[in-house]
């Protein structure tokens, strides 16, 4: 099952183009699949009803069924061996006369040689499936594209003793026993899907049930599958998925369609769920939580995870892609369907906030990087490499300013019509596009181009009084930079939600939403005696960058009176990234570099002493913004000036409000653990007050750290003192790791924890410690989750991924390297940060093209790995 052995050494995969998209010539209707499991030779038998596609172009073209890395023990044709057929690479072409036909294709494969984890594979004495995007090629030839609906029956016969459990898509048919020890289940699936939602399971599972009443009056039987010993972590899983079907139909109007909902928690898997038609796929990261080894963002995952999956079932399942370009369709539309719910389970201003640190830190540098591509890209060599934080995250935006230029009740006209129109179909990103447009009543023909065009746009802002009018105008101008492949961009659809904020009333005369759509728009307000200070992109209603020349003042005023909660947090944002930019340009002498800390010392002061604020608020409002996000408003950029400038600032100001960050954390620490909202944002606060403490006096802080530590009865505790005080040189350092790590070995993802905190720690030694972690016995290349774990979070860390002397950079090379032969997905995912070398000072970037140079050399990449590093080459 290695896909790299029976590749030249220099393999280039083939680039598939979306404007290339032809229909299937063949369908398939029906599928049985039987499968006598075993962990190192499982049998398959399909049999395919295939009938010719009348919407297809080529009337006599043979049937085409994809393959990769197997053989076909024996193929027949309505019952008889046919001999009609032959190998062209991994693909199985049979000649085929008339228009429809049975097909019996036989295959034995290896699950436990399967380290690439697509297909099927084996996961600690466990049998499961992962088939999105072509992972399905890998168990049996099939036409493995989206646009092939089938209706499914599975058997599964398997060693009762080995495989106690044994599901499948649907809904069960019919099980039983044999003499030989062995048992079997039937499983049908009613609804048409694509072959990259089939599933199964088997092994020794203990099941977490519960029954939900649809909106109809339709019981529905859940179940939550894991090993014996974790069920007692699950009950949150099933909470949040009941919750989520509550919340579909009564925001969406989707009711669950099948007698019951399965879920499975495995440890070994490449992604954090899968949505496969009522047999979801799960990490066990986003199932298992209680307060002992979960954080209250480990919480918030597997919420919003299950919530994702679960909503899939309309948004991906019922409707599916006509192809892997439109794969933004299910994606997008997905994400943004599980913020929505997030937000209505928790703080939808904290939520808010939340999504947009995290598209501004993944997707904002892929947008501007050698990998950007638009939300529907044009082309691809490997699929896997699309599941990108432009599809998913952007995605989500694109159709949130559907939202904001619809309006919350014709949205879901628009969604109500796509839902009823494509039911049953593999329907594009055109489709979507149209049912809003018409089911909302909108023109949608210029937004398409956020569909079309990749990057960021720009919108530089202008704003100018005119005391003897009282008229305001705001002159905005738009630029969408050049990215790879569109050197030329044409101007987009950009709401922006402003408001005019009264200086000394401290308030507004209402919000207004303006729509550029051209190069460059003036808008003008009347009734303003004094000039206003500007409230623009509130709610982050555009995913854009703004560059507004505001002063100091307009962004502690907006600090303290915006009452929209997003543009309060970015005029402190950008109160902050305005100072470290200018100092990391060396546009600071002594006095501005005080009175600039001085300005966002008071910010934080009042934001600290604000009564009126929630403490999960106010933990994001003392944020400061990350080094990621900040070396994006520079190019080049010096990342070891960066982290010194930050680092610096946040020690300046735990010094100056220590007394303050002291009293916080000890008012914090008073309030006894919860899941309820103060008690959480109390937990963020006290993490976030011995941050600043630990800057500015890291031997003391490194006692109450510890403290908080030894007096912990959570894991969010526990782990915010341990991350303090991995990035401290002190005693109370190697005794918290080697308690944590006594008091959770026999756990796998509270290990992860463990491997994660070190490697992203801002001790000087942190590369060093990840070069002595890789030869931890705990530690594995085959295993996804342990792998990011120990290296994502290093080159998350941009003080050991960027040491002066390349090593870093190194260390993620030699990691692709040695983990491309085992998983190329996985591999393919630590590319992009060495990707950016053209955005970092020239000293580093020479060292990282260097790094990428080497990977390229390597015989027998991956298609994976070799995509992103030909991209990441490419001038």
């Amino acid at each position: 099952m290695n896909d790299l052995a029976s590749q030249p050494a220099q393999f280039t995969p083939a680039v598939i183009h979306r404007a290339d998209y032809r229909p299937p010539a063949w369908l398939v209707p029906d599928i049985a699949l039987d499968f006598v499991l075993d962990l190192t030779e499982t049998r398959v038998s399909a049999t395919l009803d295939v009938e010719r596609n009348p919407a297809a172009q080529d009337a006599t073209a043979p049937l085409r069924l994809n393959g990769d890395g197997i053989v076909a023990g024996a193929v027949l044709v309505d019952g008889e061996p046919h001999n009609a057929w032959a190998m062209e690479g991994d693909d199985l072409v049979i000649d085929l006369p008339g228009s429809a036909h049975q097909v019996t294709i036989e295959t034995t494969i290896n699950p436990t040689a399967n380290t690439q984890l697509s297909g099927l594979y084996a996961s600690g004495g466990l049998l499961c499936t992962q088939c999105e995007a072509e992972g399905f090629r890998r168990i049996t030839f099939f036409p493995d594209r989206p646009d092939v609906l089938s209706c499914y029956t599975v058997t599964l016969t398997a060693d009762k003793a080995q495989f106690p459990v044994l599901l499948s898509n649907g809904n069960p048919v019919d099980s039983g026993e044999e003499d030989d020890g062995s048992h079997w289940a039937i499983w049908h699936d009613p609804w048409p899907k694509p072959s990259y939602l089939f599933a199964l399971v088997a092994g020794d599972l203990v099941p977490t049930r519960d029954r939900f009443t649809t909106a109809s009056g339709r019981a529905v039987d859940l179940a939550i599958w894991v090993r014996a010993g974790d069920e007692t972590r699950t009950g949150h899983a099933m909470r949040s998925l009941i919750a989520s079907m509550q919340w579909d139909e009564k925001v969406y109007g989707r009711e669950y369609d099948l007698d019951l909902f399965n879920i499975v928690a495995v440890s070994d898997f490449n992604a954090g769920a899968m949505e496969n038609k009522g047999l979801n796929i799960f990490n066990t990261r986003y199932i298992l939580a209680d307060p002992d080894t979960a954080t209250d963002g480990d919480y918030d995952a597997v919420e919003g995870v299950v919530a994702h999956e679960y909503f899939h079932n309309w948004s991906g399942n019922r409707v599916t892609c006509r192809d892997w370009f439109q794969l933004s369709l299910k994606e997008g539309f997905t994400v943004l369907r599980d913020q929505q719910f997030s937000a209505d389970r928790g703080s939808p201003p904290v939520k808010r906030i939340e999504d947009v640190r995290i598209l501004r830190a993944a997707q904002f540098p892929e947008d501007s990087g050698p990998l950007a591509h638009p939300i529907r890209p044009d082309s691809y060599q490997e699929i896997s490499n699309f599941y990108t934080a432009t599809v998913y995250n952007k995605g989500a935006e694109v159709i949130r300013m559907m939202t904001v230029l619809a309006g919350p009740e014709r949205f879901r006209a628009g969604t109500d019509l796509y839902f009823e129109r494509h039911d049953g179909q593999a329907a594009t990103c055109e489709d979507f596009v149209t049912a809003i447009e018409e089911g909302a009543q909108i023109d949608l023909a210029q937004f398409r181009r956020w569909y079309e065009q990749a990057g960021t746009p720009r919108v530089d802002v202008a704003l100018s009084h005119d005391p003897v009018s009282g008229r305001v105008t705001l002159a905005l101008k738009q630029t969408v930079p050049p990215t790879p492949g569109q050197s030329v961009k044409q101007p987009m659809v950009i709401p922006l939600r402003t408001a005019l904020f009264d200086r000394q009333s401290g308030t507004h005369g209402g919000e207004h939403l303006i729509v550029l759509t051209q190069g460059q728009q003036q808008f003008t307000f009347e009734g303003h005696a004094r000039p206003p200070v500007l409230s623009i992109n509130r709610g982050f209603s555009a995913p854009v960058a703004i560059i507004a020349p505001q002063t100091v003042e307009d962004l502690v005023f907006l600090a303290a009176h915006d009452d929209d909660p997003f543009a309060r947090y970015e005029a402190m944002q950008q109160l902050v990234v305005q100072h470290l930019v200018a100092a990391v340009e060396g546009r600071l002498d002594d006095d501005a570099r005080e009175a600039g800390r001085k300005a966002i010392g008071g910010a934080l002061a009042a934001i600290l002493a604000d009564a009126g604020l929630d403490d999960l608020m106010r933990g994001e409002l003392v944020m400061l913004p990350g080094e990621a996000y900040l070396a994006e408003q520079l190019n080049p950029v010096d990342p070891a000036r960066v982290h010194a400038e930050r680092e610096a600032l946040k020690a300046w100001l735990g010094r100056e409000l220590a007394p303050a960050w002291t009293a916080l954390h000890d008012r914090c620490a008073a309030v006894p653990f919860s899941l309820d909202a103060a008690a959480r944002g109390a937990r963020k606060l006290k993490t976030q007050a011995l941050v600043y403490l630990a800057a500015a006096d890291p031997q003391g802080t490194a006692l109450r750290a510890k403290a908080q530590y030894d007096a912990a009865d959570n894991m969010t505790d526990r782990q915010g003192a341990l991350m303090v005080l991995c990035g401290l040189d002190c005693p109370q350092r190697e005794e918290a790791l080697d308690h944590f790590h006594a008091r959770f070995a026999d756990n796998r993802l509270v290990i992860d924890k463990w491997f994660s905190l070190q490697a992203g720690s801002l001790h000087p030694d942190a590369l060093a410690h990840v070069q002595a972690l890789a030869h931890h016995p705990d530690f594995t290349l085959t295993n996804p989750n342990r792998v990011r774990a120990l290296y994502m979070a290093m080159a998350a860390n941009p003080a050991a991924f960027h040491a002066a002397d390349g090593a870093g950079y190194r260390t993620i090379a030699d990691l692709i390297l040695a983990l491309d032969p085992i998983n190329g997905n996985v591999a393919a995912r630590f590319v992009a940060p060495l990707g950016r070398w053209r955005r970092v000072e020239p000293g580093r970037a020479a060292l990282m093209r260097a790094e990428l140079e080497r990977i390229a050399a390597a015989p027998r990449l991956s298609r994976d790995v070799r995509e992103q590093v030909s991209k990441s080459l490419e001038a």
